[in-house]
């Protein structure tokens, strides 16, 4: 075996941890999302990440880079990071030790994205794959349609004398919104820490569109990009009269809107769907599959279609909105 789990993922042969959610002395950190994070004493991350990872977590956090599709020699293995397609610097991990080969995909979709790099899964013998949407219902409408549905609700309400307010993940979905918004001519306003991390994002050269920070009052003809309802500081004030939008993977649950406390819940997910998963498992063809972050049984669907899956022992993916 190329890895084992210990309360975390390691390889190991390099003893490098994967994602692990306490500090370690070498890991890897697929992207920059507070559930995949800690203060290591190394941390090896895409350039983005680790720009990310240092905003979140502090400047004086150790780096060591890695480039898109470059190998890099490690502690007896050949590692290399591969667009993910989930945020920006999102990264899987591909490890080989000259025998066999082994694919980490941390948090992914397949497909496009406006403000990271699509992913790229390669074949690998072992599959360590993230199925947070592991069940069939979790069968998401095409992103173009979704995001129609989007701007027709959010031109809606600015016609309408109304502010459209999407409440959204502030690293990553709130990205992707805002660009969204802003190449069909919307301005958007953005919550202080979502435009904190929109800031590391034109640093490391996405182009936003027209954004500002939210200054205390609304401006005619721009929507509002802040936080989750129940996140911590997430109302704005001064908004008027206001159209609400949850963006989020879940929202393919019927009940979400009035689970979100939301006008309009529009399943526009950064994570792969069940089709998805299924496609990434026929590209990657592996030997063995590893399933986490999602439901268990999602092993046995995989199981069912002819392929050799188990649960990994991890805790399932927190819901982040």
């Amino acid at each position: 075996m190329m890895f084992h789990y210990n309360a975390g993922l390691f390889l190991t042969l390099a003893q490098l941890g994967v994602d692990v959610r306490r500090r370690q002395p070498r890991c890897f950190v697929s992207h920059a999302h507070a559930d995949h994070i800690a203060r290591h004493e190394l941390a090896f991350a895409t350039m983005a990440t680790a720009r990310l990872y240092r905003h979140r977590l502090g400047p004086h956090n150790r780096v060591r880079e890695m480039a898109y599709r470059t190998p890099l020699e490690f502690g007896g293995l050949r590692l290399t990071a591969l667009p993910a397609g989930h945020c920006l610097g999102s990264a899987m991990l591909f490890a080989e030790d000259g025998e066999r080969s082994l694919l980490y995909t941390g948090d992914f979709k397949l497909g496009p994205s406006a403000t990271a790099e699509a992913a790229e899964p390669p074949h690998a013998d072992t599959l360590i794959m993230e199925c947070t949407f592991g069940q069939p219902h979790y069968r998401l409408p095409p992103r173009e349609e979704v995001i129609a549905g989007l701007l027709e609700i959010v031109f809606g309400a600015l016609d309408d004398g109304r502010t459209p307010v999407i409440h959204a993940y502030p690293l990553g979905k709130s990205q992707e919104v805002t660009k969204l918004l802003t190449r069909q001519g919307v301005s958007v306003l953005q919550h202080p820490e979502i435009y904190a991390i929109s800031r590391v994002y034109e640093e490391c050269g996405v182009n936003l569109g027209d954004v500002s920070l939210f200054d205390g009052r609304p401006l005619d003809g721009h929507a509002v990009v802040t936080l989750p309802r129940g996140s911590r500081n997430f109302r704005l004030p001064g908004l008027g009269r206001t159209v609400s939008i949850a963006v989020t993977g879940w929202a393919a649950d019927s009940s979400a809107k009035y689970r979100l406390g939301v006008d309009h819940a529009l399943p526009l997910s950064d994570h792969a769907d069940y089709d998805q998963l299924i496609a990434t498992v026929r590209r990657v063809q592996p030997r063995e599959i590893y399933c986490t972050h999602g439901p268990v049984e999602f092993a046995d669907h995989l199981c069912d279609l002819g392929f050799n899956a188990y649960p990994l022992q991890a805790p399932a993916q927190r819901r982040l909105f």
